[in-house]
């Protein structure tokens, strides 16, 4: 994308890249540098980060506002959760942050209601912060480091995108909502179809869609691979801030008329129908009459991909003097404690108990794998983001993605059902309405933060120190991958794994497990000597938690060789000094056998100047030719063993 002169028509892109460049140009693929006006964590990646910003000796958070959340790891087995909490709580008064403490909610929906602001951007270490791109916010996901950087004052890099700009008309018929919407982008783009592009909605069908219901789409347009979805700040976005009692923090921002987008698609909002993703990719999308009639036996609703009252509101109204299916679990989780508040007081939460629902605690809980695991065999429908493959806290989970009336329905039934063949009228709510508004457990940063002690548990480790990049290398291949490999395959969530992200060289032994169990002994017996990863298509894609680079690096590999990459993971093994590679011919792909090994001669020189890079198969004697996406900043970072290594040599000087 080009950038726009002034007197040239503006998408809202164009307009926040613009607002916020300060470096490099608009061209689609080139390197640019971003001011960051806000940055959220979560407690499964921002204990790294604090750890980050107190080994670059950090004093106060640079920005408009940093938030730090708690909503992932809220299972309290043992000592590690609530050690990190304790950690993360003074960290922030340390730092400068705001801390929201367990209970209040997942991130995502907690940031809208109290700190998402149209015109301003957020960078997070989860990459589902995209959803704020329901503000008119310029919201993206990243790896922890990139985000303590932000936090540090520090631009944010990434590649120009290109921008997708998908025009909806007409109005949402009864029983579809918005995650058909974002469903039915799936079915067309699949999970790499937003791969160096922001998505951005325009058009009349947008009048009918409330911010939360932006919410829905752009939290999920990460299951695309994109880089942001952004929405125009319009009427919806002020009568949402006005809900919050927020309207002073309202600025308009929108497409000028006349503006242009790079590519086109458009949706007619009218013709939708109820959508399901079915196992075990969010791009393998039907309509839901297709598979009705299979018996399930869970039915989940929450998560950061439907936080809104509306989501929790509409299932109690059809269930309101019903009782759930007797084999169904019907999981309720409220995203935020506003939420739950309003459920309560307005009598929602009455009619869900009463038809057998099961209330858990605000935060993300299943939807990573933290509890409400299904059984084996039996299908689970959830109006959560991802359906990846033992995702769910369950080896060969049967985990569906659907919308809200589709799941309640199916709960009603006890199998899966399209919501419009009910016998019952469709229960509309308008969630403009006023309601309560609660922010009284979030705090705001410490008035004295040098009176703070900050509080580590046994299970906090020092960040490891990685070494710079040989000249040379000769390693073997010692996992093999396909296409499409996600985070969670690299390392999973879930309640035995994520206490521990803040022991790194205990973590690292959960890496590849659901894929090779062997995996992590057979690394650490090359943890010295180095090793390689193949990959296919799309590698990475899914969460930004860093842990799925740095735990590989950590067992000593240097190089990932992959088709392609996923945006965040291959910015997160570039920060932690983990080469990712990419074949010039992907039929190479195929020549290369688990238990190869590669050489790589003269590996930093030609990084350095340019030059191609060659790997030699040591088995079959042919070479393959491999090339690069990194900028010349991203060069030296690999080069000195990460990005940690060039901002202390840089803090040095």
């Amino acid at each position: 994308m080009t950038k726009q002169t002034r007197t040239q028509p503006r998408n809202v892109t164009q307009k926040l890249f613009e607002s916020h460049l300060v470096s490099g140009e608009m061209k689609a693929g080139q390197e640019i540098g971003l001011k960051i006006d806000q940055t959220l964590t979560q407690d499964a990646t921002g204990t790294l980060v604090m750890l980050e910003l107190e080994a670059m000796g950090l004093d106060r958070a640079r920005t408009e506002l940093s938030a730090q959340y708690v909503d992932h790891n809220l299972l309290q087995t043992d000592n590690r959760n609530p050690d990190d909490h304790l950690f993360l709580s003074s960290a922030c008064e340390k730092f400068g942050l705001w801390f929201s403490p367990p209970g209040s909610g997942v991130s995502h929906a907690v940031h809208m209601e109290r700190f998402g602001r149209p015109g301003k951007t957020l960078l997070g270490s989860d990459s589902h912060t995209c959803a704020a791109g329901s503000m008119g916010m310029l919201a993206m996901g990243a790896g922890g480091l990139a985000v303590a950087l932000a936090i540090c004052g520090e631009p944010f890099y990434l590649n120009m995108p290109s921008v997708m700009g998908v025009k909806l008309t007409g109005k949402l018929p009864d029983w579809v909502s918005a995650k058909d919407v974002i469903l039915e982008m799936l079915r067309r783009h699949d999970v790499k179809g937003g791969a160096g592009k922001v998505i951005e909605y325009y058009g009349p069908g947008l009048k009918h869609l409330s911010a939360m219901d932006r919410h829905v789409i752009a939290n999920m347009g990460q299951e695309m691979g994109h880089t942001a979805t952004v929405f125009p700040a319009d009427d919806a976005v002020r009568t949402f801030l006005r809900q919050q009692e927020r309207e002073d923090d309202f600025e308009p921002l929108e497409a000028d008329a006349g503006a242009t987008y790079d590519e086109y698609e458009e949706i007619d909002l009218g013709k939708l129908e109820p959508l399901i993703a079915l196992p075990s990719s969010p791009g393998k999308v039907v309509p839901v009459r297709e598979v009705a009639g299979e018996s399930i036996y869970q039915a989940y609703i929450g998560s950061s991909a439907n936080p809104g009252l509306r989501d929790f509101v509409v299932p109690a109204m059809m269930v309101r003097g019903q009782q759930v299916h007797e084999r169904v679990s019907f999981d309720i989780n409220p995203t935020s404690r506003q939420v739950l508040e309003n459920l309560a007081g307005l009598g929602y939460l009455t009619d869900l108990l009463g038809a057998g629902a099961r209330l858990h605690q605000t935060g993300c809980n299943g939807c990573i794998g933290m509890g409400q695991a299904p059984a084996t065999d039996q299908i689970s429908l959830r109006t959560v983001p991802r359906n990846f493959a033992g995702r769910s806290g369950t080896p060969e989970d049967k985990v569906c993605l659907c919308s809200p009336e589709t799941a309640t329905a199916s709960a009603l039934t006890g199998v899966i059902t399209d919501p419009r063949d009910l016998d019952m009228d469709y229960p509309a709510f308008d969630d403009s309405q006023a309601f309560h508004v609660d922010d009284r457990n979030i705090r705001p940063p410490a008035r004295h933060p040098e009176l703070t002690v900050v509080e580590k548990g046994p299970n906090i480790s020092t960040l490891p120190d990685f070494g710079g990049l040989p000249e040379g290398l000769e390693a073997p291949v010692l996992i093999k991958v396909g296409d499409n490999i996600s985070t969670d395959d690299i390392l999973p969530a879930g309640s035995e794994i994520l206490p521990y992200r803040s022991n790194i060289p205990k973590i690292s032994e959960f890496t590849y497990v659901r894929v090779d169990p062997s995996y992590p002994q057979r690394a650490m017996d090359y943890q010295d000597r180095g090793s390689l990863i193949v990959g296919g298509d799309n590698y990475g894609q899914g969460s930004s938690r860093e842990h799925a680079a740095l735990a590989p690096r950590y067992l000593g590999v240097r190089a990932v060789i992959a088709k392609s990459y996923s945006r965040i993971h291959w910015q997160n093994l570039c920060n932690f000094g983990v080469l990712p590679l990419r074949f010039e011919a992907p039929e190479d792909y195929d020549d290369i056998e688990q238990g190869d090994t590669l050489a790589l001669d003269e590996l930093s020189t030609a990084l350095e100047t340019g030059k191609p890079i060659t790997a030699k198969n040591q088995r079959s004697g042919r070479t393959c030719q491999l090339t690069h996406d990194l900028s010349d900043r991203q060069v030296r970072m690999v080069l000195k063993g990460g990005l940690l290594n060039m901002m202390r040599e840089s803090l040095a000087a």
